[in-house]
C-alpha cells in the first residue's frame, strides 16, 4: 500500500550528499581486480598506527556507553591548541558539525551566505531549518572575492561559510585577506571557517582559524580526523569557538554522538606527530610530482593547497571520468560542483599516482 504520509516540503529542494563510489562497488560492477581510489581525499598511508593500537586496546569495552562529553579527546585537542575544553565540541565527523550549528542558530528566514563553488553540506544544513541560501560565486581562478561576500550580506545573514583549503578548488583565503574580511563583518554574523585541509597548506600567509577564535572574533573553526590523520571510516571531527557559542550547539547535540573507539583513536592520533609529518610531507611531494604530469599531458589544472587538486578535461570529462574508472582509477567529476568539465583527483601514494597518470596518457592518446 503506497503510503499517504507527507514528508516536509523542504525535502523537495534538498539533494541528498552523494559521495564517491567505494572500491568494492566498482571492482564488483566491472569485475576489476585492483582499484585505485583517488576520489574522497582519503589519506592513503591510512590511518594513524597510535590510532589503531587504542582502539585494539578498547574493544572489550564496547559494551559500555561513549563517554557523551568526550571529556578526554576535548582535554588532548585542547592541550596540543592551547585552548580550554570549553572552546571544544566533538562531533560525528565535520558534517555533523555544520548541521548541528544551523539547528542551533538558525531560524526560518534566516539567511546563510556560502561560497560556489564548495562543500555542498553547508547549503545542506541551513535548508534543512529553513534558511535562504545567498550563494557567492569565487572568480574565475577559483579565489575567494570579498567584495561580494561583504555586499551579500544583509540585516537577515545569521551564518557565512569559508572553506580554506576550498574543497573542491583547493584554493585557500590567505590570513591577511582572512583577517580584513572578519574586521568588515558586522559583529551579528557567525563565520564558519572549514579548515579540515589545513595540514597541507605550504603558503606562509594563511590561518586554520583557530587564532580568530582566541582572538575573540565570532568564528566556528571545523577540523576533522578524516584527512591527515587517516580516521575517514570512523566519523570524528571538531569545532572550535568561544565557550558561549559551544554551549548552544551543546544544546542541540545527541548524547552519544562520537563512539568510544572512535574517541579513543582521535586521542591517539591526534599526537601523532610522526605520521601527521610523513602524510603532510606525502601529499606536498605528490603534489608538485601530478603537477608535472599534468603539464606533460597538456592539462590544467588549478594550483592546490589541499590533498586533491582540480583537473580540467574539457568537453570529455565526464567520458574520461567514465574511461578511468573502467581502467580501475575512482576520481570524483565535478558536476555536482557546477564543473562539468573537471574532475577532482586525491593525491594518492607514488604508484597510485603512476597508475592514474599511465592511464591518463592512455584515455587521452
Amino acid at each position: 500500500m503506497k503510503s499517504a504520509i507527507p514528508s516536509r516540503n523542504v525535502l523537495k529542494r534538498m539533494k541528498p550528499y552523494s559521495p564517491g563510489k567505494p572500491i568494492w562497488e566498482v571492482q564488483r560492477e566491472l569485475g576489476l581486480d585492483r582499484v585505485v581510489k583517488l576520489a574522497s581525499n582519503e589519506n592513503p598511508l591510512g590511518p594513524s598506527p597510535k590510532a589503531v593500537e587504542a582502539i585494539r586496546e578498547l574493544l572489550s569495552d564496547i559494551h559500555r556507553y561513549p563517554d557523551a562529553q568526550a571529556v578526554d579527546l576535548r582535554a588532548t585537542i585542547a592541550a596540543k591548541y592551547e585552548l580550554l575544553s570549553e572552546q571544544i565540541i566533538v562531533t560525528n565527523g565535520g558534517d555533523e558539525l555544520i548541521t548541528l550549528v544551523s539547528e542551533a542558530f538558525i531560524e526560518t528566514g534566516d539567511e546563510i551566505i556560502v561560497p560556489g563553488p564548495s562543500f555542498s553540506e553547508y547549503e545542506f544544513g541551513g535548508q534543512l531549518m529553513g534558511a535562504v541560501i545567498r550563494t557567492v560565486s569565487l572568480t574565475e581562478d577559483y579565489q575567494y572575492n570579498v567584495p561580494a561576500i561583504l555586499e551579500a550580506v544583509s540585516e537577515r545573514t545569521k551564518l557565512l561559510y569559508l572553506c580554506s583549503p576550498n574543497n573542491p578548488t583547493g584554493t585557500i583565503l590567505s590570513q591577511s585577506a582572512l583577517t580584513e574580511f572578519l574586521n568588515s563583518l558586522p559583529p551579528n554574523v557567525l563565520v564558519i571557517l572549514d579548515s579540515a585541509y589545513s595540514h597541507f597548506v605550504t603558503e606562509d600567509d594563511y590561518s586554520d582559524g583557530i587564532e580568530f577564535v582566541k582572538a575573540g572574533y565570532p568564528v566556528i573553526v571545523l577540523q576533522t580526523f578524516s584527512k591527515v590523520y587517516g580516521l575517514a571510516g570512523i566519523r570524528v571531527g571538531f569545532g572550535v569557538a568561544s565557550p558561549s557559542i559551544i554551549r548552544a550547539i551543546l544544546q542541540v547535540k545527541e548524547p552519544f554522538n562520537v563512539n568510544a573507539l572512535a574517541q579513543a583513536a582521535a586521542a591517539a592520533a591526534i599526537v601523532d606527530d610522526d605520521h601527521v609529518r610523513k602524510s603532510s610531507l606525502l601529499v606536498k611531494e605528490e603534489r608538485l610530482r601530478l603537477y608535472q604530469g599534468f603539464e606533460e599531458l597538456g592539462l590544467s589544472y588549478t594550483s592546490s593547497m589541499s590533498n586533491f587538486i582540480l583537473v580540467e578535461l574539457y568537453e570529455n570529462a565526464e567520458q574520461h571520468y567514465v574511461e578511468l574508472m573502467r581502467k580501475g582509477v575512482i576520481v570524483r567529476y565535478g558536476a555536482a560542483w557546477g564543473l562539468p568539465q573537471h574532475v577532482r583527483i586525491s593525491i594518492g601514494t607514488p604508484e597510485e599516482n603512476n597508475i592514474l597518470l599511465q592511464a591518463l596518457r592512455m584515455i587521452l592518446k
